[in-house]
C-alpha cells in the first residue's frame, strides 16, 4: 500500500491540495530558496515555538525547485541552455538535520533528487515538488533556538530547496516522553571491518511514564560493486532487544516503477536500497516489545553478512533515533490523514484526475479498535452522501476507504472542491474532532466519446509471469463496481493491436500494465525495442486524448514505469449537456505545448463560439471568438502547467467541448 505523509492542513494554509478544520497553527519558516551546489552543508538558524502549548501534528515541509546553473558548453551534450553539466539532473541525497544547543543532531528527513532533466515534461525550469514530513515525534526538541541543516550530497547544482515547519495546536495522540538518537553515518559494507561496529547496542532506561518505545531507522543503500551492492542488491538488517531479534527489515524499495513524479530523464523505474529518485526517503519503525517505565535494556542493530568484491566501496546512509511514548490520549479517534482522490496535489499525480469513488486514507490515532465510521462527503455545489464504513483499523494502524461515488466528480473545466468528514466512530462521537475533516482542490475527469480506438504496440519484453505473452496489457474497468468492460490481454510481443471500444455513459478507469516496471519504450533499455499507445478518434490516426503523464510524442513518451491509470467519463457530468458525449471533438496538438497550439473541432456543420483557456485554478488567461474548425492559440507567455481548453457554442450555452493541454517549456 501507498505510504501516506498525512497532508491534514496544506490546501487553505500552504496550498498543496487539501486542509482540514484545525485549531491555530504557526509557521516557522526555515530554509528560503536555497541554491544547492556542489557537495556541502546548508545551515540557517530558526527560532522555533515554545509557548507550552500542545501541538496535535507537527510537519516539515520541504519544496525542491530548480535554477539555471551558470555557464554553457554546447560541446557537451549533458548541457542545457543556461547550465553547466548535469545540472538539476542526477539523483542525490539530501538529508534535513535539527541541531540544538544541547547538541542534538537528529535527522528528520530525507529524499532522493529526481532526474530532472529540463526537455522531460514535468521537470521544466519552473517545475516544483512539495514533499511531507511527519515530524510530530520530535517535539521534545523542536522547540526554542535551533540550527536547520539541509545536507546535500551532490557533485552538481541545479536545485533549490525550502524547508518550512507548521505547528497545529491540539492534543496529539501520544505525549512523547524522549528522543534519543542511538546511531549515524555512512558506512562502508563489506569491508574487512564489519559494518556492525558502528551499531553498538545502547544501554537505556525509560523514563517516567513510559507505556511504549520504538526505534525510528532510516537507512539507504548506495554505491554498486560487482554484485550491484549496495544501491542495486537487496540486504536484511535486524534490531536487536536486550541481544535478541526483535525484527528484521530488507534494505529495499520495489516500487520505484510506480513513482509520483514520472517521466524523469534517468533510470528513475530501477528498483534501489530503500530508495527511488525523486521520492521521499521511507523510515522503518520497529516497537520493542515490553519497555515501560523505568525498563532497563539495551538496543543494537545488525546487518547480514557481506563480503563486497573490493571494485568499488557500496555503503549504507543510516540513522536510528529511539522514542518513549505515554499512553493513548484518547479512546475514540479516527484521523482523516489524507484524500487521495480527487485531488489536485502533485504527490498524487497518477490516481488523478479521477471519476468513482473518492479514496481517502484514515489512521486510528486511539486506543480502541475502530470497527465503524460514518463518513460525509461531497463536492461543493452539490447535496452531500453519508456512508458508513465497516471492517477493523487497530491503534496506530491505517486503511484506504473507498467511498460511493458522488455528483461532482465527471466532467468540467475549472478546478471543483471536495471535503470529507467523519461525523460518528462505532457509533459515538469522536473524542478529537479537529482531525475529522478534510477539503481538496481537484480537476474533473477528462470526457471521452462513446467509441475511440486504442492503439498498442507491444515492445519486445515479455511478461514476468508467463513468457509466452508479452509485457504489456490494457483494461477497461467501471471505476465504481471495478468489473472488466474492456480489455486487451496475452498479447504477442512486437506486434501492434488496434481495438476499437463502444462505451456506454459511466464513469471507467483504464489501466495499461507493464509488469517489468520500464513503460513500453524506455531510452536506457534499447534492447526491449520501442513499443507506444495511443487513443485516437476513430477514422483518424491522430492522438485524439493524452495519457496521464504520457507524452504522446518525444523521447519520453511511453516511459511510465508500472503502467498508466486513466480515469475518464462517457457522457459528462450529470444534468449537464455537453458535446462531447456525442460525435463532436476537439483535439489540441502538439501536447505538451510551448509557443503555438492547434485547435482542432470536429463533428460540427458550423463552428461558431468562443474558446477559453483556463489554467489550474480555475482562472481565464485567454478568451477569444473561434469560427473555424482549426483555431491557433499563442500559449507564449503561458506558465508552465496543465490548462483546460473549453469551446462554448455561442447558440447553445450549454454545449461545450473540452480538452486538456499541457505547457512545458
Amino acid at each position: 500500500m501507498k505510504r501516506h505523509i498525512y497532508l491534514l492542513v496544506f490546501g487553505m494554509l500552504f496550498s498543496a491540495g487539501a486542509f482540514a478544520a484545525v485549531g491555530d497553527t504557526t509557521i516557522v519558516q526555515a530554509h528560503d530558496t536555497v541554491h544547492l551546489s556542489y557537495y556541502g552543508n546548508y545551515d540557517t538558524a530558526i527560532s522555533l515555538p515554545n509557548t507550552g502549548k500542545t501541538y496535535r501534528k507537527i510537519y516539515m515541509e520541504f519544496t525542491l525547485g530548480k535554477y539555471k546553473c551558470a555557464g554553457y558548453d554546447p560541446s557537451n551534450p549533458g548541457d542545457q541552455p543556461g547550465q553547466t553539466g548535469w545540472c538539476g539532473d542526477w539523483d542525490y541525497t539530501v538529508q534535513n538535520y535539527l541541531m540544538t544547543p544541547a547538541g542534538d543532531t537528529l535527522e528528520l528527513g530525507r529524499l532522493i533528487t529526481p532526474y530532472a532533466n529540463t526537455n522531460a515534461p514535468r521537470t521544466p525550469w519552473t517545475w516544483k515538488q512539495r514533499y511531507y514530513y511527519d515530524v510530530t515525534d520530535y517535539y521534545p526538541v523542536l522547540k526554542n533556538a535551533a540550527t536547520l541543516r539541509i545536507l546535500y550530497a551532490g557533485y552538481s547544482g541545479g536545485f533549490t530547496a525550502s524547508v518550512r515547519f507548521i505547528f497545529i495546536e491540539g492534543t496529539p495522540e501520544r505525549n512523547v516522553l524522549g528522543v534519543k538518537k542511538l546511531w549515524g553515518g555512512s558506512f562502508n559494507y563489506g569491508d574487512s571491518i564489519s559494518i556492525n561496529t558502528h551499531f553498538p547496542a545502547v544501554s537505556l532506561t525509560a523514563p517516567a511514564g513510559t507505556a511504549t518505545a520504538a526505534l525510528k531507522f532510516t537507512v539507504t543503500g548506495h554505491g554498486s560493486d560487482a554484485n550491484s551492492c549496495c544501491e542495486f542488491l537487496s540486504k536484511n538488517y535486524s534490531v536487536l532487544l536486550n541481544g535478541s531479534t526483535v525484527d528484521t527489515k530488507a534494505v529495499w524499495r520495489a516500487t520505484c516503477g510506480s513513482n509520483e513524479l514520472y517521466p524523469q530523464s534517468g533510470t528513475w523505474p530501477l528498483n534501489r536500497g530503500n530508495w527511488c529518485p525523486g521520492a521521499l526517503v521511507y523510515s522503518n519503525f520497529h516497537m520493542l516489545p515490553g519497555i515501560t517505565a523505568g525498563s532497563v535494556f539495551n538496543v543494537g542493530l545488525a546487518f547480514e553478512n557481506y563480503t563486497n568484491s573490493h571494485t568499488s566501496f557500496p555503503s549504507y546512509i543510516t540513522q536510528g533515533t529511539l522514542f518513549y511514548y505515554g499512553d493513548f490520549n484518547h479512546v475514540l479517534d479516527a484521523s482523516l490523514d489524507d484524500i487521495i482522490s480527487p485531488s489536485n496535489y502533485e504527490g498524487h499525480f497518477r490516481e488523478n484526475p479521477y471519476c468513482g469513488g473518492p479514496v481517502i486514507h484514515v489512521h486510528n490515532s486511539g486506543s480502541a479498535v475502530i470497527a465503524t465510521m460514518d463518513i460525509q462527503y461531497g463536492v461543493a455545489g452539490y447535496s452531500n452522501s453519508t456512508y458508513t464504513w465497516r471492517g477493523a483499523i487497530r491503534p496506530l494502524h491505517d486503511t484506504d476507504i473507498t467511498l460511493p461515488e458522488p455528483l461532482g466528480l465527471r466532467g468540467g473545466t475549472t478546478t471543483q472542491t471536495f471535503t470529507a468528514t467523519i461525523l460518528t466512530v462505532n457509533g459515538a462521537t469522536d473524542n478529537d474532532n479537529s482531525n475529522n475533516q478534510m477539503t481538496t482542490g481537484f480537476m474533473p475527469s477528462p470526457v471521452f466519446p462513446s467509441s475511440f480506438i486504442i492503439a498498442m504496440r507491444t515492445n519486445a519484453l515479455t511478461d514476468t509471469l508467463n513468457a509466452s505473452y508479452s509485457d504489456a496489457s490494457w483494461q477497461i474497468l467501471d471505476a465504481n463496481t471495478n468489473a472488466v468492460v474492456k480489455q486487451r490481454t496475452h498479447c504477442s510481443i512486437n506486434t501492434t493491436y488496434t481495438d476499437t471500444v463502444n462505451l456506454s455513459s459511466a464513469c471507467y478507469k483504464l489501466e495499461i500494465i507493464t509488469n517489468n516496471g520500464y513503460g513500453l519504450n524506455w531510452w536506457a533499455y534499447p534492447s526491449a525495442g520501442s513499443g507506444s499507445i495511443s487513443l485516437n478518434k476513430l477514422g483518424a490516426t491522430y492522438l485524439h486524448y493524452p495519457l496521464n503523464g504520457n507524452p504522446p510524442n518525444g523521447t519520453y513518451a511511453n516511459d511510465f514505469g508500472n503502467g498508466i491509470v486513466q480515469y475518464f467519463t462517457v457522457g459528462g457530468p450529470l444534468g449537464v449537456t455537453n458535446v462531447n458525449g456525442s460525435d463532436m471533438t476537439m483535439e489540441t496538438f502538439p501536447n505538451p505545448a510551448q509557443n503555438d497550439v492547434m485547435i482542432r473541432i470536429s463533428g460540427m456543420n458550423m463552428v461558431n463560439g468562443t474558446l477559453q483557456v483556463i489554467d489550474a485554478l480555475g482562472k481565464t488567461v485567454l478568451e477569444q471568438s473561434c469560427t473555424t474548425s482549426m483555431q491557433k492559440l499563442n500559449v507564449t507567455s503561458f506558465p508552465n502547467g496543465m490548462y483546460s481548453i473549453l469551446f462554448t457554442d455561442s447558440k447553445d450555452a450549454n454545449s461545450k467541448l473540452h480538452a486538456r493541454l499541457l505547457i512545458a517549456k
